[in-house]
């Protein structure tokens, strides 16, 4: 069964320049396209799709909140964010807003396309030392109020300890293999110990959790551990 995907930018050119790299697929079809994220919103009311290419800067209603919305339903399709290099804040706070992850708009089709089957089997498409990068450039950028801080110091009390060492590992951007080393432990041990972390977090993806991690304090920007809980 081909991957769904729709392209929402509000340039023609770029939007027609990826339905032709997309179509020369055999896996893939573009099934709707959008010039803007309220647009987008719009479309995905009435058309199933797997896959959201999202530009970020747009017209009436931005990628970001765009996102932000689309992923708020909990059968929403995977959004990955195109973005350029001098706009990295707005690719991280489409990964707050619920993003799969994030490439850059001249990315190489090779690429392009590997980050789609990625992201529609569930996988993040950005590597967490990359993610982790973007963090350390824009952490200052994360405010949370009391009440979200007490969500989260809530929802990592119900971790293992195991979980929670694999969880800092993750957000340090060591890879399931490199975790498995590290920790002594099979590749899928470590693979069920991610899954039952995004389960228990309510999380997306590897992103998500590298988010929430720096969020929580569980690793400060620069890439180290953070205090130790109490």
């Amino acid at each position: 069964m081909s991957i769904r995907v729709m392209l929402v930018d509000d340039q023609v050119l770029l939007r027609t320049g990826f339905r032709m790299v997309l179509a020369a697929q055999p896996d893939m079809e573009v099934v709707a396209e959008a010039g803007d994220g309220a647009e987008a919103i719009e479309v995905l009311r009435s058309t199933a799709v797997d896959v959201v290419l999202m530009d970020v800067r747009m017209p009436k209603l931005d990628g970001v909140e765009a996102t932000r919305r689309i992923c708020a339903d909990p059968d929403a399709p995977k959004v990955l964010i195109l973005t350029t290099f001098d706009l990295d804040e707005y690719a991280f706070s489409g990964l707050k807003a619920g993003a799969s992850g994030f490439m850059l708009k001249d990315v190489p089709p090779g690429e392009l396309l590997a980050a789609i089957r990625s992201v529609h089997s569930g996988d993040a498409v950005v590597a967490p030392s990359t993610t982790r990068r973007l963090l350390d450039r824009f952490s200052s950028m994360l405010p949370s109020t009391d009440k979200e801080t007490r969500a989260v110091d809530s929802a990592l009390a119900r971790l293992t300890e195991r979980e929670r060492e694999v969880m800092l590992l993750v957000a340090q951007g060591l890879s399931n293999g490199e975790i498995a080393a590290r920790l002594v432990l099979s590749e899928a041990t470590v693979k069920t110990h991610v899954g039952r972390i995004l389960t228990k977090l309510g999380l997306r993806d590897r992103v998500q959790v590298v988010v929430l991690a720096y969020e929580s304090g569980l690793v400060r920007a620069g890439g180290g551990a953070g205090p130790a809980p109490l």
